[in-house]
């Protein structure tokens, strides 16, 4: 009896699992268009810009644009932006990282965007941007 009752418990849990990971916060892939990277405004908030894992050098602020495309009937939450971003001697800027940044949320049908990123103020420009895609949840994820 325990044994049938632990096996039903496994398969329940396994079932909920799936629910939560694929019916209702499962990763949907966004369309993206019209990718281009713009210098950030001359503005005190964009100075200075703190990049996560690098040392305090000097970054020269980029804005990435772009479409997205959301083909589903809902809002998408938490859209990542992955891709490689090179600069002009075709050296990969972040090599460790293709976690760009993210859009809180994506509303069906089209929409634009703009993420705040930087390149070290060492790397030859301009860049080049590689290999993008983004991937959104059907339900809010806490992060």
């Amino acid at each position: 009896m325990i044994a049938r009752l632990s096996q039903l418990l496994k398969l329940t849990c396994t079932a909920l699992l799936a629910l939560l990971l694929f019916g209702f916060g499962g990763r949907v892939q966004i369309g993206l268009s019209d990718l281009h990277a713009v210098d950030c405004p001359d503005s005190p908030e964009y100075r200075n810009l703190p990049m996560s894992g690098a040392s305090a050098a000097p970054v020269h602020c980029f804005l990435l644009e772009g479409t997205l495309h959301n083909s589903t009937q809902r809002t998408l939450y938490n859209a990542d932006l992955f891709g490689r971003i090179y600069d002009a001697s075709g050296n990969d800027v972040w090599p460790e990282r293709t976690r760009i940044g993210a859009v809180e949320e994506v509303p069906p049908g089209d929409s634009t965007f703009s993420i705040r990123t930087g390149v070290p103020s060492t790397n030859p420009l301009p860049i080049e941007l590689k290999q993008f895609k983004v991937m959104g949840f059907n339900g809010r994820v806490n992060r």
